[in-house]
């Protein structure tokens, strides 16, 4: 069993993690998961409310360098995702 940090300690770090943009919220979870080792990854979800898959795939890209490469200028996401336009007849 890990040892949870202090009330006020978690309540600085969901203030932080809300003012944190969508991607770096997900490595900022990612790390401190990492840190906490055995049990972490589950204290970090409930904690930040966020999804283990969501946890699981944050930390791979902290660990897989070409998925962690920067974004484009004023991106937050990658081009090329999302729905695909319908191509009419």
């Amino acid at each position: 069993m890990i040892e949870k940090y202090n009330p006020v300690v978690e309540h600085q770090m969901q203030s932080y993690y809300s003012k944190l943009k969508e991607r770096e919220q997900r490595h900022y979870a990612a790390l401190e998961a990492l840190k906490l080792g055995r049990g972490g990854q589950k204290y970090i979800c409930e904690l930040l409310n966020i999804h283990h898959k969501t946890l699981k795939r944050a930390i791979d890209e902290l660990l897989t360098p070409e998925r962690f490469a920067p974004l484009p200028v004023h991106n937050q996401r990658r081009s090329g995702g999302g729905r695909k336009k319908k191509i009419l007849p």
